[in-house]
This record gives structure tokens, sequence and C-alpha cells, in this order.
């Protein structure tokens, strides 16, 4: 059976949610991971309202669309970051309050709980999110990171996460998080000390998105096969190398778009990832969650991007065949 192809509703934020609902069902989606910023979902709301949660879901039944994941990526960003004033913009004010970072850190701690909490109202059991570093600061950069430095930040990171988790087990709801520079975990070998800091608790995975580890160079199909069995969810969206000899592969001053950078995101099928292989390699490990379009590209329209990676991945996805004992296992 090929997976349900839906969207991330994250770069349509700026609109209702009534209205991108329409818009998804027509571009050929059969579900959303909602995120909790815009009025896409409204965590407080939705714990503090007892029709909240059923209104949301009758909207999405009303145009034929499930529900597949939450992402909560801004608040969860903030739980392990160095809290400075550019995290203002990203979370709610209840969460923000006075600025003060073991303040923010806190109350984003209370909020990643409070998602999982209305998760398990809705019927969902994946939340996806970031989870901040406290040391990204140091990965490509002067004065080098100490392994005791590392070691402290491992474990700051088990200790604001470990209260979290708890709530995800207590609700049948568990946290995929996003592979992604910014992170704690962003390619292969940091998601194995991540993993081990949280003593590879069954509540903790990732989402993965292929395209931020294209551009580092990291293969995805690599990474599908060595963490087999802690693919939660995945991001579909694309990236490609513009690399001219005058930039490298770190983001650079630039905007997304800029031609000084030495990447650029792209829409599913018209970057460098090998999608095909890809999905035969979630094949290998038994995926068999949604594939979720996270469109991004500066080059394109958004709404003719969405509905072209629908028709994209409908072109591409294989059925598997009959699960085997012979298959490859990692």
């Amino acid at each position: 059976m090929a997976r349900p192809i839906v969207l991330f509703t994250g770069p349509w934020a700026d609109l209702p949610l009534a209205t991108l609902v329409v818009q998804a069902a027509g571009w050929g989606y059969t579900g959303l991971e909602l995120c909790c910023w815009g009025d896409h979902l409204e965590v407080q709301r939705g714990l503090r309202d007892e029709d909240y949660c059923a209104r949301l879901l009758d909207l999405l039944a009303r145009h034929e669309l499930h529900l597949a994941a939450i992402a909560n990526h801004k608040v969860g960003q903030a739980v392990c970051d160095a809290i400075e004033e550019r995290h203002q913009a990203l979370l709610p004010d209840h969460v923000w309050g006075d600025g003060q970072p073991p303040g923010v850190r806190q109350r984003a701690a209370e909020e990643m709980m409070a998602t999982f909490r209305l998760a398990e109202r809705l019927g969902v059991t994946v939340v996806t999110g970031f989870t901040g570093s406290p040391i990204w600061r140091y990965v490509a950069g002067y004065p080098a990171l100490t392994p005791q430095l590392l070691e402290q930040a491992l474990q700051q990171f088990a200790q604001s996460w470990h209260p979290i988790l708890d709530v995800a087990r207590d609700c049948g709801v568990r946290f995929a998080c996003e592979v992604h520079p910014g992170q704690l975990a962003f390619d292969l070998y940091s998601a194995e000390l991540v993993l081990e800091a949280l003593d590879n608790r069954e509540e903790f995975g990732f989402t993965l998105d292929p395209s931020h580890l294209h551009w580092q160079g990291v293969d995805p199909i690599e990474f599908v096969r060595r963490f087999a069995d802690r693919i939660y969810h995945v991001h579909v969206k694309d990236a490609v190398l513009t690399l001219d000899g005058r930039a490298g592969i770190l983001s650079g001053y630039w905007p997304s778009g800029d031609r000084r950078a030495g990447w650029q995101f792209r829409s599913p099928g018209h970057g460098g990832i090998d999608w095909p292989n890809l999905l035969r390699a979630l094949n290998e490990i038994g995926y068999d969650g949604p594939l979720s379009v996270d469109w991004h590209d500066p080059g394109m329209d958004r709404d003719y991007g969405a509905a072209d990676a629908v028709r994209f991945l409908q072109s591409i996805e294989i059925e598997p065949p009959p699960r085997s004992p012979r298959l490859f296992r990692p």
C-alpha cells in the first residue's frame, strides 16, 4: 500500500487553516502535518477548549484529510538553545515571558509537554520538532569544542528532554526529532550521540529530512539504514549544491535563494536527492508512515510547487514487496 502523501503546513502559516485545507485537498494531499504556529494548531487553546479538537478534526474530515502528525519545531528549539533575542520571534508570548533564558527554556519544555498531551487528545502518535543545541556555535567555529563541553551539553540535553519524553510515554506519543543543522543531532554521528545520551529510549526517534543531510554531504540512505528502527517520520524536501568555487557548504550570511550560497533548497524532484532509491531504502526498513512535503524552493511559486510535489511522489512511489526474513535488516 502506498504511503500517504501529506503536507507540512509551516510554509503556509500565513493562511488560515480553513483556507489551507481547501487548497491542500485540491492539490491531492490526503492529510496534514499541522504546525503549532499561525492559527493551524494552538496548543493551549486545544487543551483549554473542550470542543477545539473535535472542530479541528471535523474541518479536516470534511475535506477528506487526516491529521498525520503535529509539528512544534519553534518551541522545541528553545528547550536547549542558548536563548537570545532571535528566539522571541519564534515563541508564543506565554513561552517567551520576560525573556530570561532559564525561564524561557523551562516554559518551552512545559509547552512541549502540553503538545504531547494535545496530540493524545487528537489521536496523533507522532510529534515532530527540534530540540535546540547549547553548543551549535562550536560546530564549525573557533575556539574549538572540547570533550568536556560536549559531555556537559549531552547531559544538559538529557536532563531537559527526559521529563518531556516521560510525558510523551504516558500519552502514547513518540517524538520525531528533525536531524538538522542547528540541532544537537545534525548528522549521523551526532544522532548516535543523542540517542545514547537518552539511553536509547523508544519515545525518541528521528524525522528524516534528506535535504538537510544532502547539502552537508551526508548520504540519506546511509542514515535510513543506520537508524532503521528510529525513522518515525519523513519530510520530503530537495536540495542542490551550487558550489562555484567562491562559497562552501555552510549557510553563510545570505537569505534563501541568494546566489552567493553554496546550496539551495528545491521542490521535490528538482534537486540532487536520489528519491527513487531513498524510497526503496524506506521500503527496506518497513517504513509505512507518511511522506510529508516540507516545501521550500525560492525559485518556484509555492502553490504550484505543492501540487507538483504530489505528482512527483505519485510518479516514483513503488509498492514494496511482501516482507521476508531474507530482506536486509540493519
